[in-house]
């Protein structure tokens, strides 16, 4: 009884030591944001992603079992938005087996471009949600939302 008694508190202590270690874990990201006017009306939206040594991000279409929590851009109504296209990623993207997952899964990692293009009807400021997730080796943090902005003139 009391050998279960020590095991059972060895594994809550593990469970909440991993728990509050992924917890302080800072954002291992840093985002930057570009505006490229393509014609009078269309530009291009671009989210720079750069990712710290050993941490990577979901490519787009990951692959693997369908559980990866895929990066995703999204804007708030705006009347002034007349057409957006599909996100497209640009980077290094690696294939690989992950121990948990099912099947081959892309990650990348260092630099990615994220890029959507837009046509608007005139000047305005484009707002929006981004959602994202990193991991490295060991773990993977939490989705994390940000906001962004673009003023488009």
């Amino acid at each position: 009884m009391r050998l279960l008694r020590m095991y059972i508190l060895m594994t809550v202590v593990f469970l909440v030591s991993n728990n509050v270690h992924a917890q302080i874990i800072k954002d291992p990201t840093s985002w930057t944001y570009e505006v490229k006017k393509k014609s009078v009306n269309e530009y291009e939206l671009i989210f720079h992603l750069s990712l710290k040594e050993g941490w990577h991000v979901w490519s787009i279409k990951p692959g693997g079992d369908g559980f990866q929590i895929i990066p995703s851009f999204v804007l708030d109504k705006n009347t002034a938005l007349k057409s957006q296209s599909k996100i497209r990623e640009i980077g290094k993207p690696v294939t690989k087996k992950v121990e948990g997952v099912k099947g081959l899964v892309t990650s990348l990692a260092n630099k990615v471009d994220y890029i959507m293009t837009v046509k608007v009807t005139g000047n305005t400021l484009l707002k929006g949600k981004q959602e994202y997730q990193v991991c490295n080796e060991n773990v993977c943090l939490p989705p994390m939302n940000k906001d962004f902005a673009f003023e488009l003139k």
